[in-house]
């Protein structure tokens, strides 16, 4: 943004030290003044008791050595202020050097700066913690991007595998494999654009229950997880809240598909809600495999399914957890996830209760 040149903050400062400094001397000399013409007598007797002196002598001979002092005054406040300033200021041009160096693209250096807490140690703090959340945030979306363009990649790949394959000996069922390659593409953009719009938050906030939206989603469900033989469980109590419908019915969804596909033979999926004074819980766990604090805390990541999970072809496109964490977040909620001692997954999600 281009501006108008204008006075540096230091010789601002340093122009109101200076300014204060000479009021200061002003008032105190004139108050001296004051004090001489109207508080003695007419005139007085020197030391000696020989003259008098009158009050305009008084006058003349004080007016000189006002202006001197004044001189003096002036030098000093702007000398003196210009160190004070240039001292006061010092914390907020390694704070400047810093935002430059962020707008620039470097997000790998700290300011911090030390000394007792101070209004420049607060900036400074803060920015170190705006800085150490966009370098997240950056390698974040680098890691997205690079594993959703693998993930476009792969449907891709193995089309083009099968059309040259198709061109000297056609498969029967070309067709089919095409139809399914295609469907998990599709799959794959449809979530990528869920994803985008609950980091958006495009949405307008209308009243929820999150009890009926686990009916639903098991509902849903119940023939994909009778096809599996997983049992599905549904309790709780009404648990109102605030957001989106549909995003918070895909969250729903998400979770229950997931501890469908990621359970055992034989398994169960239970889903409760819970009320609470200020807020509501959706909870989902399932049985399973046991899983690792180490990879527990990756599952939320795109395209993250935990080296110890199986991949199955039911297994969806790697974003479901992360869809589900997104739209929490958009909703002003956290999502946590614990291991089950017996294994298996337990994913709450806490949001604020309408």
């Amino acid at each position: 943004m281009d501006r108008p040149p204008g006075l540096s903050v230091r010789l601002k400062l340093t122009l109101s030290y200076a300014g204060f400094v000479m009021l200061a001397g002003t008032l105190l000399l004139v108050a001296v003044l004051v004090f001489y013409l109207y508080y003695l007598p007419a005139g007085w007797i020197n030391a000696s008791g020989n003259f008098w002196i009158d009050r305009r002598l008084l006058l003349r001979s004080f007016a000189p050595f006002m202006a001197a002092v004044l001189v003096f005054l002036m030098v000093f406040g702007l000398v003196g202020g210009w160190f004070l300033a240039g001292r006061m200021l010092a914390p907020l041009t390694r704070i400047t050097a810093a935002a430059r160096l962020a707008a620039n693209g470097s997000l790998s250096h700290r300011i911090r700066l030390a000394g007792a807490a101070d209004e420049f140690r607060e900036l400074a703090d803060t920015f170190d913690t705006m800085l150490a959340r966009l370098q997240a945030h950056v390698a974040e979306n680098q890691r997205f991007a690079a594993n959703a363009s693998h993930e476009l990649r792969t449907p891709l790949a193995i089309t083009r595998t099968m059309l040259e394959v198709a061109r000297t000996d056609p498969p029967d069922d070309l067709i089919e494999r095409l139809h399914t390659v295609n469907t998990r593409a599709i799959d794959l953009t449809e979530a990528l654009l869920l994803l985008s719009r609950a980091d958006q938050r495009a949405f307008t906030p209308e009243p929820v229950d999150l009890s009926l939206l686990a009916e639903e989603a098991t509902e849903t469900l119940l023939p994909f997880a009778e096809k599996l033989g997983i049992t599905l469980d549904t309790a709780g109590e009404p648990t109102p809240t605030t957001g989106s419908h549909a995003l918070l019915l895909q969250l729903t969804t998400n979770l229950v598909h997931n501890a469908i596909v990621h359970n055992r033979p034989g398994g169960t999926a239970w889903t409760t809600t819970r009320r609470h004074p200020d807020s509501v819980t959706l909870t989902v766990e399932n049985t399973g495999e046991t899983l690792g604090p180490a990879i527990v805390a990756t599952l939320v990541e795109p395209f993250r399914r935990g080296s110890e999970r199986i991949r199955t072809d039911h297994s969806g496109v790697g974003l479901g957890l992360a869809i589900a964490d997104s739209i929490t977040r958009a909703h002003a909620g956290a999502l946590t996830l614990t291991a089950r001692p017996g294994g298996g997954l337990r994913v709450s999600v806490r949001l604020p209760a309408r």
